[in-house]
């Protein structure tokens, strides 16, 4: 623990972990029948991106109890990384989205394995699902066999459960949002079941648990994260609008095209005016929309003050995740860096 923390170093760590497992898992079903190797394919690629902010949230839960860096608790920190990868394939599916990291997605991907059969674009659509259930099963596996003593898996297997459940609810609340009346408090339901809590909570309380930390500093780790992960999720939403698509790798008409329902669309819906809102029910869900359509959006929103009023929710929920952390006994530099970690999650333009 005397060590400076080493981002890059820790991502390093990880993506071996990843790569490794990925790969010998794409062989075992290319061995299974060559004609799997598009659905291995896509296994060997699918964890490719990322920070690792899920796995170094779980790290940082263990050390915040006081542990010391184990390989067995990385390999178990790296399984949340595997679950998201899981989420995106799942997420991409539903949204019918055709980027994600600049690259073709999952569903997108697999249509030129299958170019010459009937239903090719449905076909693909299967296969991606059983690609994203696949790696949710993977994470699962890399967890118990992480190497960590059955007694302390035992006692974050619970919130395993939890996260299962609550990421399924969270994107069925989308989907059940989706094309609704646009209304802040369901967006922020949705951020906290669908990402803020597989993202930051989560994976901190389970390393946390892992570790055998107390009650106290388990609540603590809760409201921290709770708070992180909207903030996390609310920066997500204003760059999929606002960011530039050669950083953010996603199409920037996606949530607008697919009438998705954010906060931040939320927000600007409750701005309104009837005429501005009646402007902006003709573009929400169309499917031949263009970059005039978006700058039009764009300006209706920045003339609402609605990305200043996300920007707003970010800093004071960013602000609170970091009071959480005064006034808990755990070690200095697991404080230091979950403060950093907190700058990182939500000062990004990817």
């Amino acid at each position: 623990m005397a060590e400076a923390w080493d981002p890059g170093r820790f991502k390093e760590r990880v993506d071996a972990v990843l790569d490794d497992l990925l790969a010998a898992e794409a062989e075992r079903l290319v061995c299974l029948d060559e004609a799997l190797e598009p659905v291995a394919g896509r296994l060997r690629v699918a964890a490719r991106h990322g920070k690792r902010l899920r796995a170094a949230f779980c790290y940082w839960g263990w050390h915040a109890a006081g542990q010391p860096d184990s390989e067995e608790l990385l390999r178990a920190a790296a399984s949340m990384e595997l679950v998201h990868a899981a989420a995106t394939v799942h997420d991409d599916l539903i949204d019918d989205s055709p980027l994600r990291h600049g690259s073709p997605t999952a569903h997108v991907a697999l249509r030129a394995a299958l170019a010459d059969r009937p239903q090719a674009r449905e076909a693909a659509r299967w296969m991606a699902m059983l690609v994203g259930d696949h790696l949710m099963a993977l994470a699962g596996q890399l967890f118990a066999e992480s190497g960590l003593p059955a007694a302390y898996l035992t006692r974050a297997r619970p919130m395993w459960a939890d996260l299962a459940r609550e990421l399924i609810a969270g994107e069925c609340l989308e989907i059940l949002a989706t094309g609704a009346r646009p209304d802040p408090e369901v967006s922020l339901k949705v951020i906290r079941y669908k990402t803020a809590k597989y993202t930051v909570e989560q994976p901190l309380l389970i390393g946390a648990l892992l570790a055998g930390a107390s009650r106290g500093l388990r609540e603590s780790l809760s409201a921290y994260g709770l708070a992180l992960g909207e903030a996390f999720q609310l920066r997500d939403d204003l760059l999929g609008l606002f960011g530039e698509p050669e950083r953010t790798g996603k199409a920037s008409l996606d949530d607008i095209r697919g009438r998705r329902p954010t906060a931040l669309l939320a927000l600007t819906w409750q701005a309104a005016l009837p005429a501005q809102r009646e402007h902006l029910a003709t573009v929400l869900g169309r499917s031949d929309l263009d970059e005039s359509h978006l700058r039009d959006v764009r300006e209706l929103m920045a003339e609402l003050k609605a990305p200043q009023r996300i920007e707003d929710l970010i800093a004071s929920r960013t602000r609170e995740a970091v009071r959480h952390l005064g006034g808990t006994a755990m070690p200095t530099q697991a404080r230091q860096v979950l403060t950093d970690l907190a700058q990182r999650a939500t000062d990004r333009r990817t």
